[in-house]
Order: structure tokens, then C-alpha cells, then sequence
């Protein structure tokens, strides 16, 4: 008899699922200094692990379920359609990751060629094989691989960028075909006989006609989920979903019937159950989704809140749990063998499986952030810990398989006598109070994250900081006093009602909501009582104690209290308090009755603007890049980019730090520069504490969608093609828009106009302003609102080109493009010793060297917001100043130096 060609370690079968897994570990641990990282994991491990486990055991399926043996050439066949699918994933990954639509759009190809190939392999299989019983199986798979081909073209439009709503309409529909055709099907298909395998029973006698009647249900239910969403049809898309449950539905007897004739007790009976269960949940989670809103963007928002458990819930645990049981299986071996090595897979089984899902779904809850990572952590430990396990599982097979050996060979037996049956416990034989020791284990963990979480930040999760101590003088609360319970709303910068009466000596408790549709809002008593930061649609409650004189409430979200987030707890019965008690303000921020001349400074002393930075010091790069040719077929470029709301300390003047907001970790922000007619795609992820936002001056659009607010987590895709020439300011439009300019979130985008002649140098200045608040703090508002800023710079430090001059050689040509971003100071640029030939502003030649003339300009004045560009040579060498010539904003530190050679 020939060796079964399936059994035994396949490095190009068995090798690559760990390596993606590996790999989605890594990405996990590293996803905040990594581009990309929630689209990367998710495709690490659906496009990369899953969709190689399913031309593998697929496949493996048809060849049991058909009864076609293997031919000699089918291994040399799959390794070849094996390498094409990974290394077109890789491909994939690489385009993805560093924006080239090119090199993304081969590897799609490759990975569709590959999954043709395979269903073509499996339906010339099926059309030579004798009928049989479980062949639906197979129908299963083939079309599963027409689902993927298509998706992934719908993926290449997608990396190369819709604008919205389009592009939350390709997105559910390219998820549809992948999920609901490519994995979900052949999950379907495979479970109608690998539920019973696994549970060591027998299948159920509905089982085979069950699954030919789903079959056609499924597959039109996921088109018609696919169609409906990339044409914008939401009740279409909805019906699909619908039917899709239903075809589910009609398969759900026989799996459940084996199930409570013999229950899951090992991990790869439980993994797929819970699986199967997040399967469920997140489909209806979606059809909800679908039935209760007509706006695709809001759809996108709540698809993307339920990918996650799709993924995690539904897919991983799918993939971990079949693996566990057809790794021995395929190895080999002997009974022995494969024995060890489904114990070694099986450790903990009931742990690791109650452990993931019970953390998994905390995460679904609204919960802190905190508590949210940490069981997020807990989650990636139980799945994670299948790798370990699986390594540690082939070396006990290994051994066994040794042990077999040595045995027969000491027996005096021929070689290829057949390993000896040894009688072994069954599987998943453990006591049972064993198995609800770690399902306890599990759930006990959990409950301790939530518990750490909580007591790490209790403002973040709602439990209110204790009322201060009574003044002196004041009579201690009572403890039997009558409570009474206010409910508040929080939206557009306003507390609703902004004014609560309570009789004194009453106990207050305020049930805050934050209404919002899109801002962040929290509420602080003075005394101390805080309600956490609410994202929109959370609540708290919030005990704010006996209360005996008035009491100041505020929102301390920056800036808003300043804009009018204010609440009044009035005491009646007893006189009014004096107000505010000292060191009540807002903390980290000039108090608002604190006069901005008396605000303390940074460094707690008067700013010495003239001190020199550190030789360390490395000034920002002012210098505009030259752009690259025009395409040669004529096409507009495309710029892809990803902007990252983050908070950063930065120094902003020597010795002078503040906690900016800004994008990408720098303000300015990064700088964009294109011509007229190029398309521009920011990705914005907000990786901050607050709601951020984005507004390109550059692009004519509705901001209603592009613009909006996003909240800590979320993302969103900004689309607009320069169609005007100019130097165009983009920032931060989230309310109040003034405290998040000032703190840092503006950049420039300069859009050269058609026949710009070439110059020798080019430099972009950014003037912009400081209200600073103590060391290390955020921008003071107070400053702010009277408008008296610290500093006044260009690229966002004070006096750099001071100390760091910027470089130019006599009779060049020397171009300095100019933005005033404010938010509030105007500017009048002027060179000492230059004049200027040239001056453009605001998409207009005031004056042109190429008309002659005898005809300069001493200075450009631009207002907030404006801006153009200067040009002149240099008479001589020597040191050439620039300053804004509002002098005072000069000596706020607005000045640098051209230092010009021979």
C-alpha cells in the first residue's frame, strides 16, 4: 500500500498559517509605531492565515468527502498555488503599507489567480468523482473561491482611494463577499462534517439534505448583501444579511443535535463554538446596524465597530480551533503520536477558550479605555498561547513517534509494520469539576482586569472621587440626608439644564449623558467629583454629596468651559457661598477670572525669548521639495498619506515645553505639495484623548462628512483634488477650533501653479502663536480669549532660524513660500536688506520680475488664514534678518536669518 501523501509534516502546508499568526502577534504587541494597524492585522490574519488554512484543508476535505485518492503530481500543484497565494499576500501587505496601488493591485492578482486555480482544481475533482453523500461540501467550497476574486478587486479600489460615501459602501461590500462568501461558506460547508469528527460522533441524519438546501440560500443572500451595499441599497443589504441567518438557520439543527448528544469539551470543539456563536451575534449586530440608519456613513462607523469581533470572535477562533484538531491528525503517525499531540494542543483547553471569549466580550461593552486594553491583553494571551502549544505539540509528537519506533524495532518486527494500537483515555476526558476550575480561572481573571482598570482610573469609569472635606466651620454633612437625583445632558458645549437649585443640606447625584454627536465631554465639580471622559452616547453617575453652598461645575475637556460648558449647583435655604473656592479653576489651565497679564508663564518665571537652544538643537526643515515629473501618461498624481492625532511634549522655545495636540507627533504638521488637478488621500486616526478632526483648506467639499469629529480609536478617509493654486492651511476644525490651532493641530499644503518658474531655493514659513500654559501643560484659554500670546513663530519654535540660519549664495533665486495659520495674529513678512522682485498672494501675482519694471515690495501682509509666496536675490554676502514686521510679534520670537555665502 502507498504512503497516504497527506500525512506527515508539508513545510509549504504547515509552515505558513503559523508564520502569519506570528507575524499578527508582533503586529498586535507593536500597532502604535506601525502604519496601518488595524487594516494590517485584520488582513494578517484573514487574508494571510485563513485564507492559506483554506486552500489547505479544503482541499483535504474534498479529497476524504469525494474519495479521490491523491495523484503524484497534487502535492507539487498545491505548493505551487500555495506560494502564489503568500506571496501575493505579502504583496498585498507591502503595496498596502507603503501606498503603492501598483505593486497592491498585483498582489490582489496573484491571490485571486491562486484561489481560481484552486476552485477550478476542486470542480474538475468533483466532476471525475463518483457521487456522494457529503459532495455539497465541496459545492461549498467552489463557490467560496468565486467570492474572493471579486472582493479582492473591490480591495484594490479601495487601497486606491473613494471618497465618501462610496468608499464605506465598496468597504461593506468588499467585507461581504470575503466574510460572508470566501470564509463563511467554506466554514459552513466544512462544519456539516467536521462538527461530529471533532466531537467523535456520528453525524446527524439531516445533516446532507440540510446543507443542499442552505447552499443556494447562502450564496444569494451574500450577493444580494454585496449588491445592496456597493450600490447604496440598505434594505437590500439588509435582506441579504437576513437570509443569510436564515440559511444558517437551516443548518443549525444538525450541528446542534451532535452538540447535545455529545458536548464540546476539548479546545477545538469549544473554539469553534464560540466561534460560531460570535458568527451569529455579529451578523445580527450588523442587520441592526443596517435596519436603523439610512446614512452609509454612520453604517461604516458601526461596521467598523463590530469588525473587530468578526475577526477576533468569529475568525481566529474558528481557525485555532480546527487547527488544533487536524494538526496531529495529518501528522500521523499512529495512534500514539497523534495522541500526544492533542494533548499537548488541549492544555488548558477550557481556560485559554473561556478566558478569550468572556474578555472578548468586556471589549464589546461600553467600558473604560483601560479596562479595554487590559482585557484586550488578556484576550491576545489565550489566543496567542496556541503557538507555544502548538510547537510544544509537535515535538511530543515527535517523540511518540520515536517511541513507536524503538518499540517495534525491539519487538524484532519488519519494517512497515504498522504501529501498535495502544488503549489511551478518550479525549477530553477531565474530570468535570476540573473543567469548571478554569472556567472559573477565566471568568476570575477577567474580573480582576475590570478591576485593575477601574481602580487605576476610577474618573474614566464613572466612580466619582470623594466630596473634599467641609471647610473650616462648616457643619459635617448628614448621613441621613434626602437625595435627590438630577439628570443631565451634555451637547454643543452646553450642560442641559445649566443651572440645578437644591435645597441645602440635600444629597445631590447627577446622572450626566453625554448627547453629543460627535464630542468627548466629562464634568467636574469643585469639589473634586468628576464624572470620567464620555465618549458620545455614554453615560455616568456622578455623586456630588451633601450639598451646602453653591458649587462650580465645569466640562475640563480644553477649551470648552471657556466656550461656555458651565453648570450652576445653586444652594437655597441658606445664603449664597462667595463662589469659587480658591485653587477651584480648571486645573492645568489659567483660571477664567485670573487676568491672562498675571497667568503664570511656562517655566514659572518671565520667558527669556533670546535664549539660545541647545547645541542639540535641530531647527524644522523649511525647505520645499521639488516635485517629481509629471506621470507620463498624464494622469494626475495621487498623494497617500496618514495623519495621527497624537499628543506630544515639545519643546516650543529653549526650555520652554508644552503638551501639544498635533498630527503626527510634530506642529507644524507634515507638509503636503502637489499641482493643480492632483488627488489627495489622508487617512486621519485619532490616537489622542479627545475628539480631533481635520479641515484642508486645499479642497472644495461638504465638510459635513470629511470633517467631522472622530473619536479616540476611530479613523476616517479625507478625499479632495486640488483644483486651485495656492499655499493652503489645513487643521483641526473640532470646537473650540482656536485651542486646537494654538496647541499645535495646522500644517500647510503648497499647490504650485501651472508654468511656476523653477528657483534656486525654496522655503515654506508657517507663522503661528503660543498661549502657553504651565510646564508641560496644554494651551491656556484664557490667553487665548484675550488674545495675548507668548510666542509668535514660524515652524512652530521660537526663533530657530535665529540660531539656525537658513541657507542662501549670492545671486540666487531664493522663493519663500508663507502661510499666517494663527489663530488670531496677522502678519507683515519683510526681509532686512532684501527686497522682493516677486510677490504672489492668495492665487495672484501682485508683482512679477518676468513683466520688467522698476517696481519691489518691502513686505507681504497676509491675514489669518492667507497666504503666497515672496521672491528675491541676495545683493551680497551676509546676514539677512526676517521678521514679521508687526514688531511685536517679532519680539515675540517671529524672526529668523537668511545667512547668505559668496
Amino acid at each position: 500500500m502507498s504512503k497516504n501523501p497527506t500525512r506527515g509534516f508539508w513545510p509549504m502546508r504547515d509552515l505558513p498559517v503559523a508564520f502569519w499568526l506570528v507575524l499578527l502577534v508582533v503586529a498586535t504587541l507593536v500597532h502604535r509605531q506601525i502604519p496601518a494597524p488595524r487594516w494590517l492585522m485584520i488582513h494578517l490574519l484573514l487574508l494571510g492565515a485563513i485564507s492559506h488554512a483554506i486552500l489547505v484543508w479544503s482541499q483535504y476535505f474534498a479529497i476524504a468527502l469525494l474519495r479521490t485518492p491523491a495523484r503524484p503530481h497534487d502535492r507539487a500543484t498545491q505548493n505551487r498555488r500555495l506560494l502564489m497565494l503568500n506571496a501575493g499576500t505579502v504583496v498585498v501587505v507591502a503595496g498596502v503599507l507603503s501606498m503603492l496601488w501598483p505593486v497592491t493591485a498585483t498582489g490582489a492578482a496573484l491571490v485571486a489567480g491562486a484561489v481560481i486555480w484552486h476552485g477550478v482544481d476542486l470542480f474538475a475533482r468533483m466532476r471525475r468523482a463518483l457521487p456522494s453523500r457529503f459532495g455539497a461540501t465541496v459545492k461549498y467550497y467552489i463557490a467560496a473561491a468565486a467570492f474572493l476574486p471579486v472582493g479582492a478587486v473591490l480591495g484594490t479600489v479601495l487601497a486606491h482611494g473613494t471618497g465618501s460615501p462610496t468608499h464605506e459602501q465598496v468597504t461593506l461590500a468588499h467585507a461581504f463577499l470575503n466574510v460572508l462568501g470566501w470564509v463563511g461558506l467554506t466554514v459552513a460547508g466544512t462544519l456539516v462534517t467536521f462538527w461530529p469528527t471533532m466531537l467523535r460522533t456520528r453525524i446527524a441524519d439531516q445533516a446532507a439534505a440540510n446543507s443542499r438546501r442552505a447552499l443556494p440560500v447562502l450564496i444569494a443572500s451574500a450577493l444580494a448583501a454585496a449588491l445592496g451595499a456597493g450600490f447604496g441599497l440598505l434594505p437590500v443589504a439588509a435582506a441579504g444579511l437576513l437570509g443569510y441567518i436564515a440559511g444558517l438557520g437551516m443548518m443549525a439543527s444538525s450541528f446542534i443535535q451532535v452538540a447535545r448528544y455529545k458536548p464540546p469539551k476539548t479546545f477545538s470543539t469549544l473554539s469553534v463554538l464560540g466561534a460560531v456563536c460570535w458568527w451569529i451575534g455579529c451578523l445580527v449586530a450588523l442587520v441592526v446596524s443596517l435596519l436603523g440608519t439610512g446614512d452609509w456613513q454612520v453604517v461604516g462607523r458601526l461596521f467598523a465597530s463590530i469588525t473587530p469581533y468578526l475577526v477576533a470572535g468569529f475568525a481566529a477562533q474558528v481557525l485555532l480551533g480546527a487547527l488544533s484538531y487536524l494538526v496531529p491528525v495529518v501528522l500521523g503517525g499512529g495512534p500514539a503520536p497523534v495522541r500526544a499531540a492533542t494533548t499537548m494542543l488541549d492544555r488548558g483547553a477550557v481556560l485559554r477558550v473561556s478566558t478569550a471569549n468572556a474578555a472578548l466580550l468586556v471589549c464589546a461593552l461600553p467600558v473604560p479605555s483601560l479596562v479595554r486594553v487590559l482585557c484586550s491583553v488578556l484576550y491576545l494571551v489565550a489566543m496567542a498561547s496556541f503557538l507555544p502549544l502548538l510547537f510544544m505539540a509537535l515535538r511530543a509528537h515527535r517523540k511518540a513517534k520515536a517511541k513507536v519506533g524503538a518499540d517495534i524495532d525491539a519487538l524484532g518486527l519488519p519494517a512497515g509494520t504498522p504501529a501498535p494500537r495502544v488503549r489511551l483515555a478518550p479525549e477530553g476526558q477531565r474530570p468535570a469539576g476540573q473543567r469548571a476550575g478554569q472556567a472559573m480561572a477565566g471568568l476570575i481573571a477577567v474580573v480582576l482586569a475590570i478591576a485593575v482598570g477601574v481602580a487605576i482610573d476610577p474618573a474614566a469609569s464613572g466612580v466619582a472621587a470623594p466630596p473634599a472635606p467641609p471647610e473650616s466651620g462648616a457643619a459635617a454633612p448628614a448621613t441621613t440626608a434626602e437625595t435627590l437625583i438630577v439628570e443631565v445632558q451634555a451637547a454643543d458645549m452646553r450642560f442641559t439644564p445649566s443651572r440645578i437649585e437644591v435645597p441645602s443640606g440635600t444629597h445631590l447625584v447627577i446622572e450626566l449623558t453625554n448627547t453629543d454627536a460627535a464630542e468627548t465631554h466629562d464634568l467636574v465639580l469643585a469639589t473634586g467629583a468628576n464624572s470620567g471622559r464620555l465618549a458620545p452616547g455614554q453615560s455616568a453617575t456622578v455623586d456630588a454629596g451633601v450639598i451646602t453652598s453653591d458649587v462650580p461645575v465645569w466640562c475640563s475637556i480644553v477649551g470648552h468651559r471657556q466656550m461656555g460648558m458651565v453648570l450652576e449647583i445653586k444652594a437655597t435655604g441658606t445664603p449664597a457661598a462667595p463662589g469659587e473656592k480658591p485653587g477651584a479653576a480648571d486645573p492645568g489651565h489659567g483660571s477664567m477670572h485670573q487676568p491672562a497679564s498675571q497667568a503664570p508663564s511656562a517655566a514659572g518665571a518671565p520667558l527669556d525669548l533670546m535664549a539660545r537652544p541647545k547645541a542639540s538643537f535641530t531647527a524644522h526643515d523649511a525647505s520645499l521639495p521639488v516635485l517629481p515629473p509629471r506621470p507620463k501618461d498624464g494622469k494626475p498624481m495621487v498623494h497617500k498619506a496618514t495623519f495621527t492625532a497624537q499628543e506630544a511634549v515639545a519643546e516650543v522655545s529653549p526650555g520652554v515645553r508644552q503638551k501639544l495636540w498635533t498630527f503626527n507627533g510634530n506642529a507644524p504638521g507634515p507638509l503636503l505639495h502637489g499641482r493643480v488637478g492632483d488627488k489627495f488621500e489622508i487617512t486621519l486616526v485619532n490616537d489622542g484623548t479627545m475628539g480631533h478632526s481635520i479641515d484642508f483648506h486645499a479642497g472644495a467639499l461638504a465638510p459635513d462628512e470629511p470633517m467631522r469629529t472622530i473619536q479616540p480609536g476611530e479613523s476616517l478617509l479625507y478625499t479632495f483634488t486640488a483644483s486651485r493654486a495656492g499655499i493652503w492651511m489645513y487643521h483641526c476644525s473640532t470646537m473650540p477650533m482656536s485651542a486646537h490651532i494654538a496647541n499645535g493641530m495646522f500644517g500647510t499644503v503648497v499647490i504650485e501653479p501651472d508654468g511656476l518658474p523653477a528657483v534656486d531655493r525654496s522655503y515654506v514659513l508657517a507663522q503661528s502663536e503660543f498661549y502657553l500654559g504651565n510646564q508641560d501643560a496644554e494651551v491656556d484659554t484664557a490667553k487665548l480669549a484675550a488674545e495675548k500670546p507668548d510666542l509668535v513663530v514660524f515652524n512652530g519654535y521660537a526663533n530657530q532660524y535665529v540660531h539656525r540660519p537658513l541657507s542662501a549664495t549670492v545671486g540666487e533665486r531664493v522663493r519663500i513660500w508663507l502661510l499666517d495659520v494663527g489663530p488670531t495674529r496677522p502678519s507683515s513678512f519683510h526681509v532686512i536688506g532684501g527686497q522682493f522682485d516677486t510677490t504672489w498672494f492668495e492665487g495672484n501675482y501682485l508683482l512679477d520680475h518676468r513683466e520688467g519694471g522698476d517696481g519691489g515690495s518691502q513686505a507681504l501682509a497676509l491675514g489669518v488664514a492667507q497666504g503666497g509666496f515672496v521672491e528675491l536675490r541676495f545683493p551680497e554676502a551676509g546676514n539677512y534678518p526676517f521678521v514679521s514686521h508687526v514688531m511685536v510679534d517679532a519680539e515675540r520670537g517671529a524672526q529668523g536669518v537668511f545667512k547668505v555665502a559668496e
